[in-house]
């Protein structure tokens, strides 16, 4: 940012308004902070060797009329080839901004410190804020966070998946941490994470840890488990919910076959194992894992030893067959888990549990908030027989 006093010093030798340097400031950090923001989105800055051949590249900009209390900023919105970028910088669908105080909640919320976003204001506003202040404006944000870990949830869920992501945390040094997710489906098919917790490392323990918090919350029964092939899992949950089923992941299934073939092999094996989980029913399923064995278990043994438990393979065809596709994966939680990380990509690191605290409760906030008024695919046709799978006494 070029020196803001020796131009407020013109500005008042030349007896020109103030506000219009303040104005001339903030158009140009924010035109700068947009231009960051691609560079962050597409992974390398502009004119760079790294861009050649990504697949996508910098497209230019469309104008936008931004108004505040120091008048019309003209802002520059970068674009991407494949318009798959979405700035943050800016408020969309708004053309004026909200006051100086919700800014500093919002920047809060994404975890930048208090001292940080002190700075920030005297830069882009011309106007100092003690940390201390700052802290006091936001502490709207704690108690968001605090009901996100308080808040009732529903008595039953058709799914709940499991799943962990690694997040750079300093704690004296920066190393990853494990965020442990949990989201849940309720029968009429509506999506919402149910709780989070970030710990140094990911464990079948921390599960139990995060569930019996839930219970306490609402929590009473569920159809069915999502997960990935993490120790102990399964024995922890169905302990917690014994009359619930658990289905391991397909995908990580397949990426565990990818690890144990030969490369020359790998597609036709991929290929064999797929008509598993995408035949009609579990008896055909189990048959052509059968064949699946039979063909390739002699040269590859690791693979007799990977299926020669069953359990929790065919679960998901107890259920409707609308919902499988949903359900013999853990896509759903990973994809959302990997929206979080390219939000938290712009952030080298969390500085404190609390400031990454805050960051994933905005994240999953916002996603449950627009979840909420959606139906997740093929719950519609399944919620009737999922309803009754919740009193069948044999299930």
């Amino acid at each position: 940012m070029s020196n803001l006093n020796t131009k407020l010093m013109q500005a008042l030798v030349a007896k020109r308004s103030v506000e219009d340097v303040f104005r001339q400031e903030l158009e140009d950090a924010i035109n700068q902070l947009l231009k960051a923001e691609l560079s962050s989105f597409l992974g390398y800055e502009k004119h760079s060797s790294n861009g050649w051949g990504s697949g996508n590249s910098r497209n230019g900009f469309y104008p936008r009329e931004f108004h505040t209390e120091y008048g019309l900023l003209q802002l520059q919105i970068p674009r991407d080839r494949n318009g798959l970028f979405q700035q943050q910088t800016v408020p969309e669908r708004k053309r004026q901004d909200d006051a100086l105080e919700t800014t500093i909640i919002q920047l809060y919320q994404h975890g930048v410190t208090t001292r940080q976003i002190s700075d920030l204001v005297e830069q882009m506003y011309g106007q100092y804020y003690t940390p201390q202040t700052v802290s006091n404006i936001a502490s709207a944000v704690e108690t968001q966070v605090a009901e996100f870990h308080s808040r009732k949830v529903s008595g039953r869920y058709a799914v709940i998946y499991c799943d962990a992501t690694y997040l750079n945390l300093r704690r004296d040094s920066v190393a990853k941490e494990a965020l442990h997710v949990i989201l849940g489906i309720t029968p009429d098919g509506h999506k919402e994470v149910l709780e989070y917790s970030v710990y140094p490392t990911e464990s079948a323990s921390n599960y139990e840890d995060l569930f019996h918090k839930l219970q306490a919350r609402g929590l009473e029964d569920v159809l069915l488990f999502v997960t990935d092939g993490l120790s102990g899992i399964r024995e922890k949950l169905l302990e917690l919910f014994p009359k619930a089923k658990h289905q391991y992941c397909y995908v990580h299934l397949a990426r565990t076959i990818s690890r144990l073939v030969r490369p020359k092999f790998r597609k036709e094996i991929l290929a064999d194992f797929k008509l598993v989980y995408r035949a009609e029913d579990a008896k055909s399923a189990m048959e052509n894992l059968g064949r699946f064995l039979d063909k390739w278990a002699s040269k590859y043994p690791k693979l007799a030893n990977m299926f020669a438990s069953q359990e929790g393979l065919f679960e998901f065809y107890r259920f409707p067959s609308s919902i499988h596709r949903s359900v013999y994966t853990s896509n759903l939680i990973e994809n959302n888990n990997k929206g979080l990380k390219h939000h938290a990509k712009l952030k080298e690191q969390f500085p404190n549990e609390a400031s990454l605290e805050r960051f994933v409760c905005t994240y999953y906030s916002d996603y449950n908030r627009k979840q909420s008024a959606r139906v997740h695919l093929g719950f519609n046709a399944a919620e009737s027989d999922l309803l009754s799978m919740f009193d069948d006494p044999d299930r």
